[in-house]
């Protein structure tokens, strides 16, 4: 059997909200395995809705850097905190986040293989090396994206505590919902959806959610069950889905509504097509 440890308990209890004991109990039931574990405790009715990160453990930010163009996103995470806060990390951070812009690099792999163009001599990750030197510590550039900007799609960023959380949100329809993505993007800083509507989540998520409803409503008719089931679903679909969230401004208002109205308003068809939600660490 595999050894339970206090950092899995740990985890198990921040994800769940569970008490302690009980998370050691399911781990044991679960031979140390986190995820077993959680869906046990939610089997058991004792966890409702979870997210699928655990405890962030790296130390970093996340930068932006967004022209007419398109949007760059970067995350470079560091050992300590300290060293995030040095001026010379957060200006490196920077020039990643515009060197990302200016080239629109396909991966995180071409990115780091590619010259610096502030000093050709050097690749990406010869200049990353460099700065290690310098700084004294271990920097990792983790991951980037690019979300090109167009006259038929609008993006919005936030920017959540100086860079541990940021958010895109794209807008299909026009190039002049900038404003309204990006309020958008507040609220999923807020909400932390997991998937942008039904339709984008998984099977396999799907059958599991179905999977725990069942389990929770064993004993009554059949007909019974799938209405209960279809109405927990649904209740995921709520939490876990962007489009069916309601929004923290105005929670009369489902998000998709909200994209709905302001299509009336403006007369085009405006339509929620992707989100980014990164957290330092995930």
């Amino acid at each position: 059997m595999a050894a339970v440890t206090t950092a899995m308990i740990q985890e198990v209890r921040e994800r769940t909200g569970v008490g302690m004991g009980k998370c050691k109990d399911a781990l044991v039931q679960a031979n140390g395995d986190v995820e077993e574990a959680i869906a046990i405790l939610r089997k058991s009715g004792m966890a409702s809705a979870v997210k699928k990160q655990g405890r962030q453990t790296n130390e970093g930010l996340i930068g932006t850097e967004e022209h007419k163009e398109g949007v760059a996103v970067v995350e470079i995470n560091s050992e300590t905190d300290f060293v995030v806060q040095n001026a010379r990390f957060q200006q490196y951070l920077k020039d990643m986040a515009a060197e990302i812009a200016a080239t629109k690099p396909a991966s995180l792999e071409s990115f780091l293989s590619q010259k610096y163009s502030k000093e050709n001599d050097l690749s990406i990750d010869e200049y990353r090396a460099n700065m290690v030197q310098t700084i004294g510590e271990n920097i990792q550039i983790k991951r980037l994206a690019y979300l090109p900007k167009n006259n038929h799609h609008s993006v919005g960023v936030y920017s959540h505590l100086n860079g541990k959380i940021v958010v895109v949100v794209e807008i299909e329809g026009s190039g002049d919902e900038s404003a309204l993505a990006k309020d958008i993007a507040m609220h999923v800083a807020a909400a932390a959806p997991d998937y942008l509507s039904p339709e984008k989540v998984p099977a396999d998520v799907i059958a599991n959610e179905k999977e725990i409803a069942k389990s929770q409503v064993q004993g009554k008719p059949e007909n019974i069950i799938d209405k209960i089931v279809e109405g927990k679903l649904k209740a995921f679909y709520d939490q876990a889905c962007l489009a069916n969230q309601h929004y923290i401004k105005d929670d009369t208002l489902t998000i998709a509504q909200l994209v709905a109205n302001r299509a009336k308003q403006t007369g085009k068809p405006l339509q929620l097509v992707s989100f980014i939600r990164w957290v330092v660490g995930e």
